[in-house]
């Protein structure tokens, strides 16, 4: 029997300049996420324009040599930064989440296995009830407010689009690619284009969950001012 010579599974992360300690944090993520896998994912980090400190850098190489680092000069957004990520990664399957490891490996591992064991296309994690209950009340309004309006725009079974946790084999790997929003909603343009191409595409929902001591950064609103226009444009191609 040929083995193949693709890893299992790609992990992309994308960064712009990460938290202090977030190597710290990667490395035992991994560690534990490796043991329960069963084998070592590789792991793409994409620096979108920023800075990371070479110590950090050479301690994650040195406890995780499956480790690529990709860089590019300038700011582009995470959607860019993904994109570049997803186009590098030769595992059969993919899923990005962020730099810290904002959930759960319980969370990773069901994305995981929705992608085996159910034989979904593309597994798109949802924000469980407890989520709200850990994140800033401005980010709890602008979530359930862009929930409400997917959900009577777009009309999808999901309308949870942003939560940064999805995966997906190389037919969503293909739609990812063909995304075109370089910021937030390329996820919300990622699972509405999943969604047109279906039932050529099986896209399943699973509830996923923060690690408690998630910590967020202050909103950028000049960002959000931006998204609006990303929104209109991702709506005007629906038509």
């Amino acid at each position: 029997m040929s083995v193949s010579k693709y890893p299992p599974l790609s992990v992309v992360l994308p960064c712009y300049n990460p938290p202090s300690g977030w190597s710290k944090t990667l490395i035992t993520a991994f560690e534990e996420l490796t043991s329960s896998l069963g084998f070592t994912p590789e792991i793409i980090i994409i620096n979108d324009g920023g800075q990371l400190l070479s110590e950090d850098v050479q301690g994650l190489i040195k406890e995780l040599p499956q480790t690529r680092l990709e860089a590019y000069p300038n700011n582009r957004g995470k959607g860019a930064a993904v994109r570049y990520g997803v186009e590098q990664a030769q595992g059969v399957y993919i899923i990005y989440t962020d730099i810290d490891f904002p959930y759960t490996t319980d969370s990773f591992l069901q994305i995981w296995q929705g992608l085996q064991s159910d034989k979904a296309d593309v597994v798109v994690g949802t924000k469980d009830e407890s989520y709200y209950e850990k994140v800033p009340a401005a980010r709890v309004f602008i979530s359930k407010f862009l929930r409400k309006i997917i959900g009577i725009f777009f009309r999808m079974p999901i309308t949870d689009t942003q939560c940064g946790l999805k995966g997906f084999n190389q037919k969503g790997k293909s739609v990812m690619l063909n995304t075109t929003i370089d910021r937030y909603l390329f996820d919300l343009e990622f699972v509405y284009q999943c969604y047109r191409h279906q039932p050529a595409l099986k896209v399943r929902a699973q509830p996923s969950r923060l690690k408690d001591n998630v910590q967020f950064r202050r909103m950028n609103y000049r960002v959000l001012l931006s998204e609006v226009w990303n929104f209109l444009q991702i709506l005007w191609k629906r038509k």
